[in-house]
């Protein structure tokens, strides 16, 4: 039973967070995340990012309780694995999402560095990388309510963009924007196919009911074009994307990269079986076979392995030039917010 005498006896604490926008770090058709300082008494300063969206779609009842869905969805998915969300909030009549500032590239530049560098992915370094995303997806399928029921977390958007690596090579799945979960959203299978469709399992693309195996399917896709450096269904239209993703022969991925393993094409193969069924059927599952892959035979990557990749691929990251690309990340004494763009 609480002390109602002591001092700190707590009922409720309001107070008001105070951002200052750095820069935008990223636009897209839906809104922007930009580089933010999270300001506080004391000359307290903490850098975040600030997801918002478009001040057109903030009329858009829809639109925003999916926005809403998605901080309330991730809100309580603390895990080094995924990107956490500190705060929902709103200016004026705008919301945004203050999340984890990731310092560092998405999956999707990784690959394209390789591409420009004209490099192929280590296989271990890759598998490294996938097999944390795995414990990640593991950890957000299983997650429950305060009394104990599944939630039924699905993220449905799992692609080389949504993948985040630090320059502490650490890997982080992030923007859960479409994610659905049985108790906190409208769940809208069968009305509307969400998400990139190179990446889509064929239960999203058929409108049916999606699992966390919808998501592996997903994540084996973003696998073989990893250690690949080719897009397994991505066809010259959309439909023929789709086509690809319902019926394509999956091709041999040694014959690709002679550098694959037998025991690696094996877990991409499984993870991405059109079958339901005979896919993995969790998240640890795979994650296990594929950390049996790279350390059944003793030392295997690790984070600092990836950082210390990271420096050799993206010297910019880690050596930047003396001249600050942005002003420095700090709050003025009276803690002023910077209003958000009006776009």
């Amino acid at each position: 039973m609480a002390d109602s005498n002591r001092d700190d006896a707590f009922e409720e604490i309001v107070d008001t967070s105070r951002f200052r926008i750095v820069r935008e770090l990223a636009h897209g058709g839906m809104g922007s995340v930009y580089e933010a300082v999270l300001c506080g008494p004391m000359s307290f300063n903490k850098t975040v990012a600030v997801k918002t969206i478009l001040k057109r779609y903030s009329e858009d009842e829809e639109f925003v309780q999916m926005f809403i869905g998605e901080a309330r969805l991730v809100a309580d998915l603390v895990h080094p694995n995924i990107c956490q969300v500190y705060q929902l909030g709103k200016v004026s009549n705008r919301y945004y999402i203050a999340m984890e500032y990731i310092a560092g590239v998405s999956l999707q530049q990784f690959v394209d560095r390789h591409a420009e560098l004209g490099r192929r992915m280590p296989v271990d370094i890759g598998t490294f990388i996938i097999s944390r995303v795995c414990r990640g997806l593991e950890y957000a399928h299983a997650k429950r309510d305060r009394n104990g029921h599944l939630l039924g977390v699905v993220h449905r958007d799992v692609t080389p963009r949504n993948i985040m690596i630090s320059t502490e090579g650490e890997v982080k799945l992030t923007d859960f924007g479409i994610a659905k979960a049985h108790t906190l959203m409208r769940d809208r299978e069968g009305e509307v196919v969400m998400g990139q469709t190179p990446y889509l399992s064929p239960e999203q693309l058929r409108g049916r009911p999606t699992d966390a195996r919808s998501d592996l399917f997903s994540l084996g896709v973003v696998m073989f074009e990893l250690l690949t450096g080719q897009s397994l269904f991505t066809g010259p239209s959309a439909s023929a994307t789709i086509r690809n993703a319902l019926d394509k022969e999956v091709p041999s991925m040694k014959d690709l990269n002679p550098e694959i393993t037998p025991r690696v094409e094996q877990i991409v193969r499984r993870a991405v079986d059109r079958d339901p069924e005979r896919r993995y059927q969790s998240g640890s599952e795979m994650g296990y076979d594929l950390e049996y892959a790279i350390y059944h035979e003793g030392y295997g990557p690790t984070i600092v392995t990836l950082e210390k990749y990271m420096r050799g691929i993206f010297p910019g990251l880690f050596h930047p030039s003396s001249e600050p690309s942005h002003p420095p990340a700090l709050c003025n004494p009276e803690g002023t917010t910077r209003s958000f763009p009006r776009n």
